[in-house]
C-alpha cells in the first residue's frame, strides 16, 4: 500500500490534491513514511515485554557458544516493540499477539503473577528449550487466545495446571518438559487442538479424553503410561502420527489402529505389548510408511499382513520372540520403498542371506544384528546403503562387498569371530565416519600412514580385541575407545593432536608411566576422559584437566600425590572417580562447587583428615554416589551433615548422560562403570545402574560419635555403609525413614543401645549387618531382620533373640514386647504428622536436635525440608 508514496511525490504539494487523494483512495495508506515514525506497540504491551525479560537470567550456554540471549539482547526501551525480535502485533491494534522466544537461555520460573499474563491477547507463545523451572502456573489458562503453546525442552515439573482446558482455540500444544502425574482431564475441552506433544514423566491409563478432539492429527504421547491402548482409538480418524514409545503399554495392539485410513507414521516401540492381532482386510494401499513396533514382549511368528504394507519406508521390528522359530524372511522383499530396516535380534535360528535384501533398491539402513547372516564371498549387494549394523551376526570374515558401498556412513561389526588386519580398502571409504570393530580377534591395521590419518572417520572403537601396538590413527576423530586390548607403555603423546577428540577410553590395558600433560594444552574439548585399570603413576598433571570434562576415571592405578584441584574449573562434571589409587589429601571441598556432580568415588586411597569444614556447610544436591571408603578419614559427622544431600531425599531423575551412543544399537554405547559393595558383596554398577543406586558408603576410615540424624531425609537411599568407624551412641529409630534402603552395614563400631524395631517395617531392606557392636536387647520381630543370617548379629553380647540362639529372659521379653507396641504406637503418630505435615520430614527427630543446636542449624532444615 505504500506505492502511493510514489505517486504523492509526483504531485505539488497543494492541500487540494491532498484533499483530493484523501477523499478518493484513502490517503491513509499514503502516508504510510510518516507512519513508520510512530510504534505500533501499545505501551502497556511494550511494558509487559520489559518486564517479562527481567524476570529471568541470562546465562551462556557452554556448548553452543551462543553468549546470552541473541533475541531479548537487541531489545530497546524507546523502540517500536512490534520490531524486537521474537515480537509480532497485530497491524491493526498494536497488541502482541505472537511472541517467539524459543532456544533463548532464559532461567528462572515463570511466576504465577507473571507480566506475560498481561499480554491477553498472545495467538502464539513460543518459549522452549529454556531452563524455565517450577510449576507451571494456573494463570496461563488467562491466555484464552493462545492456538499454539509451546513449551517444550524446559525444566517445569508437578502437575499440568487443569487451567490449560481453558485454551479453547489451542490448535497446536507442545508441554515436553518434566510433568507428572495424570493427564487433567480439562484437555478434553481442546476441540480444536490438532498437534499434541506430551514427551514428559506423565502417568497412569492413556487418557481416554484424548479420543473427544476429533481433530487431532499428531499425537507424541512418550511417557510413563501403563495399561492398554482403547479398542475404539480409530476415532480419531484424521490420526497421521501416533508416537506412545517408550511408555508401559501392554495387551494387545487393537487392529483398529492399522486401519485408521490418514494414518502415515506408527511408532509402539519400547512398550510391553505382548500380541498384534492378524489382519486380514488390511489394504495394500494403507498410506502407513513408517512402523516401529521393536523392543516389546512380542512373541510368535512376524504377522503376514506386515508383506500388504508396501507403502512402508521404515520397519523395526527389533527384539521380536519368535521362540526360537523359523523367519520367512522373503516377506520383507515385497517392501520395495523400505529405506530402514531393523529386524535386530529377532529370537530365531533361522540364517539369513544378505543377498535376500539385494531387491530393495531403496534401502539405506540395515540391522541384522543378534542373527545368523550368510555372506556369500561373490555377493554384490547393489543398494545404496548408508548404515548398516551386523553386531553379533557370527561372522568369521571382513564382509568384501563392503568395499564398493562408497555411500557407507555407518558400520558396527562388532562381537563376531574376525581375526586379523582391518583391511585397507575400509580407510578408503570417503563418507564412512562411524566404525565399530570392537569385540572381535583384530591385531592391526592394513594401510599407510597417509592412508590411515586422512581418512575421515570420526568415531572409532576398537575396544576388546588383540592389539599390542597402539595403531595409527585418523586425525579427524571424536570418539575413540581401546578399551580391553594388550596396549602397554605410556599412553601416546600424538592423542593430544586431536583437536576434535571428544571422548578417549583407554581403558583395562597395561599402560605405565605418566598421563600426558598435553590433554588441556591442545583438546579444550575433551569432555569424557577414561583411563581406569591400566599401571599409571606418578601425580596428575594439573594442566591436562580441560574445562569441558563431564565424565573423569582414573580409578585402579598407581597415581599419588594431591587430587587435581583443576578440576574446579569442570562446572559440567558429573563423574569422578579416582578409586584405588594412592592420592594423599584432604577431604577436597571444592568439590561442592561443582553444579553437576552426581558420582563421587574417592575409595581405596589415602585420603585423610575431617570431611567437615568449619563454618561451611557440605551440599552436593546432584549427588547419588558417594564412595570415601577405605581412607583415612577422621572426626566426627555433624548431626545436619547431609541436609542438603536433595538427589538423594526426593525423587529426582536423571539421566545418565555420559554413555555414548552415535548411532545403531547395543554395541554401539559406552557407559561408565565403577565398583561398589551392596549386600557385603563387590559389584560393578554400569549403564543404566546410575540412573537406578543412591548410595553412601564412608566404611573403613576413623571417623567418631553419633551417626548424623539428618541421614534420616535420604529417603531415596538404596545403600547405607557405615562399618569398621568408630561410630557410637544408638541407632536412630528414624533410619526407618529411608523407605528404599536394600541394604544397611552399621558393623565393627561401637553402637549401643537396642536395634529398633522399626528397621524391621522397611520392607526392600533385604540385607542387613549389626555385628560387632555392643548391641542389647532383643532382636525385634520381622520377616526382613530375622530372615538375617546369624553372622549379621555376631559379637554383640548383650544381644537376644531370634535368630540368635541365645534366648530373652521371660520378664525383659515381656519388657520388650510392650517397649515395641509403644514404639509402634509412637512411630504411627510420627509417620502420620509427616504425612499431615510434608514439611517435617523427620519428626520429632528435629525437635531433639533443636534442643540443643543453634537457631541457624533450625533455619536450614527448615528451608531443606519445605
Amino acid at each position: 500500500m505504500c506505492n502511493f508514496w510514489v505517486v504523492c511525490l509526483g504531485f505539488r504539494w497543494d492541500i487540494n490534491w491532498l484533499i483530493y487523494y484523501v477523499r478518493t483512495v484513502n490517503l491513509k495508506n499514503c502516508l504510510c513514511g510518516f507512519e513508520k515514525s510512530k510504534h505500533l506497540c501499545r505501551p502497556d504491551q511494550r511494558d509487559a515485554l520489559w518486564e517479562f525479560k527481567s524476570e529471568f537470567y541470562v546465562q551462556q550456554s557452554p556448548f553452543s557458544g551462543i553468549t546470552g540471549d541473541e533475541k531479548t539482547k537487541r531489545w530497546r526501551n524507546n523502540t517500536d516493540c512490534c520490531s524486537w525480535d521474537g515480537v509480532s502485533c497485530d497491524p491493526k491494534t498494536g497488541k502482541v499477539i505472537e511472541l517467539d522466544l524459543m532456544n533463548c537461555n532464559l532461567n528462572g520460573p515463570l511466576r504465577s503473577n507473571s507480566s506475560l499474563f498481561r499480554l491477553r491477547h498472545l495467538q502464539s507463545l513460543e518459549l522452549g528449550n529454556n531452563n524455565l523451572s517450577g510449576v507451571l502456573p494456573d494463570s496461563i489458562g488467562e491466555l484464552k487466545y493462545l492456538t499454539d503453546l509451546s513449551l517444550g525442552g524446559c525444566k517445569f515439573f508437578g502437575k499440568i495446571p487443569s487451567s490449560i482446558g481453558n485454551l479453547s482455540h489451542l490448535t497446536n500444544l507442545d508441554l515436553s518438559s518434566g510433568f507428572t502425574g495424570e493427564m487433567p482431564d480439562s484437555l478434553g475441552n481442546l476441540n480444536r487442538l490438532k498437534e499434541l506433544l506430551l514427551v514428559t514423566k506423565l502417568s497412569g491409563k492413556f487418557p481416554y479424553v484424548l479420543l473427544n478432539l476429533s481433530e487431532l492429527i499428531w499425537i507424541d504421547l512418550r511417557s510413563n503410561f501403563e495399561g492398554m491402548l482403547p479398542s475404539n482409538i480409530s476415532s480419531l480418524s484424521k490420526l497421521e502420527y501416533f508416537n506412545i514409545a517408550g511408555n508401559s503399554f501392554s495387551g494387545s495392539v487393537p487392529s483398529s489402529l492399522f486401519m485408521i485410513p490418514s494414518l502415515v507414521r506408527l511408532h509402539l516401540e519400547r512398550n510391553a505389548f505382548s500380541s498384534i492381532l492378524e489382519i486380514e482386510n488390511i489394504s495394500s494401499s494403507s498410506g502407513l510408511g513408517s512402523l516401529s513396533l521393536g523392543e516389546n514382549n512380542f512373541n510368535g511368528p512376524i504377522p503376514g499382513f506386515i508383506s500388504k504394507l508396501v507403502g512402508l519406508w521404515f520397519l523395526d521390528l527389533s527384539f521380536w520372540n519368535t521362540r526360537r522359530g523359523m523367519v520367512d524372511f522373503s516377506i520383507f522383499s515385497h517392501l520395495k520403498s523400505l529405506r530402514l530396516l531393523d529386524l535386530s535380534y529377532l529370537n530365531t535360528r533361522s540364517m539369513v542371506d544378505l543377498s535376500l535384501f539385494s531387491h530393495l533398491m531403496s534401502l539405506s539402513s540395515l540391522d541384522l544384528s543378534g542373527i545368523k547372516v550368510k555372506i556369500n564371498s561373490t555377493l554384490n549387494l547393489p543398494l545404496p546403503i548408508e548404515t548398516l549394523a551386523l553386531s553379533s551376526c557370527n561372522i568369521v570374515e571382513f564382509p568384501k562387498f563392503l568395499k564398493t558401498k562408497t555411500n557407507l556412513s555407518y558400520l558396527d561389526i562388532s562381537a563376531n569371530q574376525i581375526e586379523g588386519q582391518v583391511p585397507e580398502w575400509l580407510w578408503r571409504l570417503p563418507f564412512l565416519r562411524y566404525l565399530n570393530i570392537s569385540q572381535n580377534s583384530f591385531s592391526g591395521f592394513e594401510g599407510s600412514a597417509d592412508v590411515i590419518q586422512s581418512s575421515a572417520k570420526t568415531m572409532l572403537d576398537i575396544s576388546s580385541n588383540a592389539f599390542e601396538d597402539f595403531p595409527l590413527l585418523p586425525n579427524s576423530l571424536m570418539f575413540f575407545s581401546g578399551s580391553d586390548n594388550g596396549f602397554s607403555g605410556e599412553i601416546p603423546r600424538r592423542l593430544c593432536e586431536f583437536l576434535a577428540l571428544d571422548t578417549l577410553v583407554l581403558s583395562n590395558n597395561n599402560f605405565s608411566g605418566s598421563i600426558p600433560r598435553c590433554f588441556n594444552n591442545f583438546n579444550t574439548t575433551l569432555s569424557i576422559l577414561h583411563l581406569q585399570n591400566n599401571s599409571l603413576s606418578g601425580v596428575f598433571p594439573e594442566e591436562s584437566i580441560s574445562d569441558h570434562l563431564r565424565s573423569f576415571d582414573v580409578g585402579h592405578n598407581k597415581l599419588s600425590g594431591e587430587l587435581p584441584k583443576s578440576l574446579i574449573n569442570c562446572s559440567q562434571l558429573e563423574f569422578l572417580n579416582v578409586e584405588d589409587n594412592r592420592i594423599s589429601d584432604k577431604f577436597p571441598f571444592w568439590l561442592s562447587s561443582l553444579p553437576n556432580l552426581q558420582i563421587l568415588v574417592l575409595r581405596s586411597n589415602e585420603f585423610y583428615g575431617p570431611i567437615t569444614s568449619l563454618g561451611d556447610s557440605l551440599s552436593f544436591p546432584k549427588l547419588r554416589i558417594f564412595d570415601i571408603s577405605r581412607n583415612y578419614f577422621t572426626g566426627v559427622l555433624p548431626t545436619d551433615y547431609f541436609a542438603g544431600w536433595s538427589a538423594m531425599s526426593s525423587v529426582v531423575d536423571f539421566v545418565d548422560n555420559t554413555p555414548i551412543r552415535f548411532a545403531g544399537r547395543g554395541s554401539g554405547y559406552y557407559h561408565n562403570s565403577v565398583g561398589l559393595t551392596n549386600k557385603g558383596l563387590n559389584m560393578e554398577l554400569v549403564g543404566s545402574g546410575f540412573t537406578i543406586y543412591k548410595t553412601i558408603d564412608v566404611s573403613e576410615n576413623r571417623f567418631q560419635g553419633d551417626i548424623p540424624e539428618s541421614i534420616c531425609f535420604l529417603k531415596e537411599l538404596i545403600v547405607l555403609n557405615m562399618s569398621n568407624n568408630a561410630f557410637t551412641g544408638h541407632i536412630s529409630p528414624y533410619l526407618a525413614n529411608l523407605t528404599n534402603l536394600q541394604s544397611l552395614d552399621l558393623s565393627k563400631n561401637g553402637l549401643s543401645g537396642e536395634i529398633p524395631p522399626e528397621l524391621g517395617k522397611l520392607t526392600f531392606l533385604a540385607w542387613m549387618n549389626f555385628s560387632y557392636n555392643n548391641i542389647e536387647g532383643p532382636i525385634p520381630q520381622g520377616t526382613q531382620i530375622q530372615s538375617q543370617n546369624i553372622s549379621s548379629f555376631a559379637e554383640n553380647p548383650g544381644l537376644c533373640g531370634a535368630p540368635l540362639q541365645k534366648t530373652c529372659g521371660g520378664k525383659k521379653e515381656e519388657e520388650a514386647t510392650e517397649y515395641e507396641e509403644d514404639e509402634d504406637q509412637v512411630f504411627s503418630w510420627i509417620a502420620a504428622a509427616i504425612g499431615y505435615v510434608p514439611g517435617v520430614v523427620c519428626g520429632l527427630t528435629i525437635g531433639h536436635i533443636l534442643a540443643s543446636y543453634k537457631h541457624d542449624w533450625f533455619m536450614r532444615i527448615f528451608h531443606f525440608s519445605s
